[in-house]
């Protein structure tokens, strides 16, 4: 059965993408402060298991050569290696991680990023957050860090590149089934990690 997707005139694809997708994300946002991944430098050590995890899935993404072509860039705004350093200051051990999505179409793939770089803005709370911890741009929380450019530009960007994309409404609709598949993949990882 296809989902009509409700088309406000003045909405644009990431509006509508968020829209679909509230739910979800709320859902993970709740669940991850239930975990206190800030009450200890040790909650935050699993927290970047966490993170590892969902960006290890989502690296070969950023690497894709279609995902780039569509939105220009996007190799450079992979996280993976900073959270791999992040992990090793910490005293982890950073290993290679095989990602867990799946084959995915072109529109799944882009929620999955949506995902992503959503987690991206996000994180400038986490980051006032892991100051608390001693940890920094420079030591255990690179990878919460904002883009030299501004984190709010750097999201624009991506909006606007989002935006423009031509998709269909039934690839909008997969693409908010990706997003949706990426909170409940990171909410699973919070729930097997944090117990």
């Amino acid at each position: 059965m296809l989902i009509e997707l409700e088309r406000p005139a003045e909405s644009t694809r990431i509006q509508r993408l968020k829209a679909l997708t509230t739910g979800t994300h709320d859902t993970l946002d709740k669940r991850i402060m239930r975990a206190e991944p800030f009450a200890s430098r040790e909650r935050y050590a699993l927290f970047l298991a966490v993170q590892h995890h969902f960006h290890g899935d989502v690296a070969p993404l950023y690497a894709s050569a279609d995902l780039n072509a569509k939105l220009p860039g996007l190799a450079d705004r992979c996280r993976l290696e900073a959270l791999r350093q992040d992990i090793v200051d910490l005293g982890g051990t950073a290993e290679t991680l095989a990602s867990t999505t799946g084959p995915l179409s072109p529109a799944a793939a882009l929620g999955w990023v949506y995902v992503a770089e959503g987690s991206n803005l996000g994180a400038a709370f986490l980051r006032k957050e892991a100051m608390k911890l001693d940890l920094s741009d420079d030591f255990g929380a690179r990878h919460l860090a904002g883009h030299p450019e501004g984190r709010g530009l750097h999201w624009r960007n991506f909006v606007a590149a989002y935006n423009d994309l031509p998709l269909s409404e039934a690839e909008e609709i997969d693409a908010a089934e990706g997003a949706k598949a990426a909170f409940r993949r990171v909410h699973g990882l919070v729930e097997k990690i944090f117990g």
